[in-house]
């Protein structure tokens, strides 16, 4: 999503998308401009700060912000959580809904699927997760042949829908999930394979208008926004 000249420039985690697009123009009036956004998955994102990227805000896990604060590249103070975002498993919609209810019954779905997509596993969050998943339930090997690995949970969720194989599922946040309308979503993984993430926005140290800036963060985080969140898949 772009913004004419003078947009606040935002590096996002893909869990954040549904969000910030669905509360577009509530963010102009909000902020008095629009956003100028790139989303991808929070290690890619966390690179781009790092590397110099024009930045105003960003919106990455908690463990990130922390990261990132303590090496100078966020300002002190300014971060706020959006919320806690689980881990989900998906088909496509109208497909039958597999039992995952426990850890048996998910290995028993997974081996079953002729294709199984999800995010980057060695920059997402949900990815790198989903990968020591399998790892853990001695499947890897298994599905290996199978697995469709994305730039971001949003994409793997597209090409998911998009997919012809029968029986296929997905794995990713679930606010990347319930985003897409061409997928449905099964339900958490469960204990003890689940994963929460918080995610937190806060400014760039290199913000060109860091009151701005804050206001955004302010919006984001804030009551104005908690609907919004909520409906989003965020847990506030």
């Amino acid at each position: 999503m772009t913004s004419p000249s003078g947009a606040l420039r935002l590096l996002s985690g893909g869990a954040a998308k549904g969000l910030v697009e669905a509360l577009a123009a509530a963010i102009a009036d909000a902020t008095g401009a629009g956003v100028d956004v790139t989303f991808g998955a929070v290690g890619a994102m966390r690179e781009r700060l790092v590397a110099g990227d024009a930045c105003d805000v960003v919106i990455l896990t908690a463990a990130l912000v922390a990261e990132l604060t303590a090496s100078g590249h966020l300002v002190e103070g300014s971060s706020a959580p959006l919320g806690g975002v689980q881990t989900g498993i998906a088909v496509r919609a109208g497909d039958p809904l597999p039992a995952i209810a426990d850890g048996a019954s998910l290995a028993a779905a997974l081996c079953a699927a002729r294709a199984i997509h999800y995010p980057d596993p060695v920059r997402a969050t949900a990815g790198i997760h989903f990968d020591g998943v399998l790892n853990r339930l001695g499947i890897h090997a298994t599905v290996a042949p199978r697995l469709r690995t994305w730039p971001s949970g949003t994409i793997a969720m597209r090409e998911l829908a998009r997919g012809v194989e029968p029986q296929a599922i997905g794995c990713t946040q679930v606010t990347e999930i319930v985003a897409n309308g061409d997928v449905s979503l099964v339900g958490m993984l469960p204990p003890p394979y689940a994963l929460a993430t918080l995610y937190v926005a806060a400014v760039s140290t290199r913000a060109a208008e860091p009151g701005r800036a804050m206001r955004l963060v302010e919006f984001l985080t804030g009551g104005a926004s908690a609907s919004a969140r909520s409906a989003a898949g965020f847990e506030t």
